[in-house]
């Protein structure tokens, strides 16, 4: 058994004409940047901002933001150039199959589980949690049993999932009308913030603006940051190494933008618009992350920023308590938009996964009206309702990081691999300085990784080994490619009614 066999580019590409598997392509470069808009910018913008700024950066939090944005950016390029050269389902799952090889595909498909259905599940708790917290403002009070993570299930969680579990059945462009108009109510609400708070500024806020390093405690056990464990070096608070320290915090608020590659397939034309709606995305949330940051800091002495809700309560301390309720309205859709994106995606990458026999096939089968991969989607729906309703997911939140992370790392070496195995294929956006940018954004991704506490990865190696098992069980004796028979879109056409043309 060959355990890098790859699948080829040509294969991967004859498979999306496949009548029984194929997409309905109508999003263009606008609705790509607004799923990425609407992924990326969740709680980190109305929490983590503050939080960072208090703790770890001062009022240079947005020298963090900038930094972390770069770092995402050598990422996002290695993906841009990924997506538009191998427009298909399935994001980095699909490029490691087609450089790396069958069982580094298989494990990058597994880890991104950790990004995306484990990520939406913990999201969906979030905004139950606002959700009964604006309901309360109203008058309506939840019983504790049916409300929050303490309870004995937390339905206001399992119904935002299963609704919007219905919006990604319903079809791709139900799925980007929907993601508009949460992202519409987002930034309306992020502007409010800028313009309402900027007549709020005092300067005097702004100095010192890199506060004086501060070494902080070290932390013992399994909570110990990696790199303290390996090297014993300690983070450090404020300072110019404060704002690197703070840079691996939040740039874990721009995770998301690499969801955007898992509908190459339902792009009209991928090879202009992913790379557009990938890069795009980023650019626009790394500006409304840097421009937040600065008026946060602005209204309030960091010090003085609350840490559960630094925005919402600034506006309560100049006097301002409606824009504070508007915020959690904001709060509100962006995480709606944050748990409809991470669904999608996780769809789409078991959808390939599906197709190509590592996961049972009946699972990609397409909807023949709504041209949606339906049953994964239903599957993926009602086993992220399970996890946000019934067990507690706050310790398991930072397996989200260290796989997301680890995703990054594969995509960019993929760059490297590919460049030097297929120098002949047309790449409509070329990642610049290769290998100078890949290695970079794989050496920045690891610096990122070694900052999670060894808890995390003690937890990651456990969840990659029983995806190896599942692996060796199932998905190695099953592969298409391992089958030569079974290589290429179907022999034998299937009954399937054509797909609809496209409303323009």
């Amino acid at each position: 058994m060959d355990l890098f066999r790859t699948k080829s580019i040509e294969q991967s590409l004859r498979d999306t004409e496949d009548p029984r598997h194929r997409l309905r392509r109508s999003l263009g470069a606008l609705d790509l940047t607004i799923f990425g808009v609407g992924v990326i910018i969740g709680t980190g913008l109305f929490v983590l901002t503050g939080r960072v700024a208090r703790e770890t950066a001062g009022p240079a939090v947005a020298l963090a933001f900038i930094i972390a944005a770069v770092a995402c950016g050598l990422a996002a390029l290695c993906y841009a150039e990924f997506a538009s050269t191998l427009p298909v389902a399935g994001s980095a799952y699909t490029f490691a199959y087609a450089t790396l090889g069958e069982f580094p595909a298989w494990v990058i498909g597994w880890d991104l589980m950790l990004e995306l259905s484990l990520a939406a599940a913990v999201v969906a708790v979030g905004w139950s949690g606002y959700a009964v917290s604006l309901l309360e403002t109203i008058g309506i009070h939840l019983p504790p049993a049916i409300a929050g993570e303490s309870g004995v299930v937390n339905v206001p969680a399992v119904l935002i999932v299963l609704l919007l579990t219905a919006v990604l059945v319903a079809g791709i462009r139900m799925s980007a009308q929907v993601n508009l108009v949460m992202v519409i109510i987002k930034l309306a609400v992020i502007l409010l913030v800028l313009v309402a708070g900027v007549f709020f500024i005092d300067p005097a806020n702004y100095s010192p603006f890199i506060p004086p390093a501060v070494h902080t405690e070290e932390v013992g056990g399994g909570s110990a940051p990696l790199i303290q464990v390996l090297f014993g070096v300690t983070p450090v608070a404020f300072g110019v190494f404060g704002i690197f320290s703070a840079a691996a915090i939040v740039f874990f608020a721009y995770i998301g933008f690499d969801v955007v590659a898992t509908a190459a397939e339902e792009t009209r034309n991928p090879a202009r618009d992913l790379p557009i709606g990938i890069i795009g995305s980023l650019t626009v949330c790394t500006l409304l992350y840097v421009l937040v940051s600065l008026v946060l800091v602005g209204m309030q002495p960091y010090h003085e920023l609350s840490e559960a809700a630094p925005l919402a309560d600034a506006f309560r301390a100049v006097g301002m308590p409606w824009v504070a309720s508007l915020i959690s309205v904001g709060v509100i859709a962006g995480l709606t938009t944050v748990i409809l994106i991470l669904m999608l995606g996780q769809s789409r990458v078991f959808f390939a996964m599906s197709r190509d026999n590592l996961l049972p096939p009946a699972l990609a089968q397409v909807h023949p009206r709504f041209r949606t991969p339906y049953r994964v989607t239903l599957v993926i729906g009602l086993v992220t309702a399970v996890l946000a309703g019934f067990i507690p997911l706050s310790a398991l939140a930072e397996l989200v990081n260290i796989g997301t992370l680890f995703a990054f790392v594969v995509v960019s070496a993929g760059v490297i691999i590919l460049r030097r195995t297929r120098p002949d294929l047309h790449r409509a956006f070329r990642v610049p300085w290769v290998p100078v940018i890949p290695l970079l954004s794989v050496l920045s991704c690891l610096y990122l990784m070694l900052n999670l506490p060894v808890d995390t990865w003690l937890r990651f190696g456990v969840w990659m080994a029983i995806g190896v098992a599942l692996y060796w069980v199932y998905g190695s004796r099953r592969s298409r490619v391992g089958r030569p028979d079974e290589n290429g879109p179907a022999a034998k056409p299937a009954e399937s009614a054509p797909e609809p043309p496209v409303k323009p």
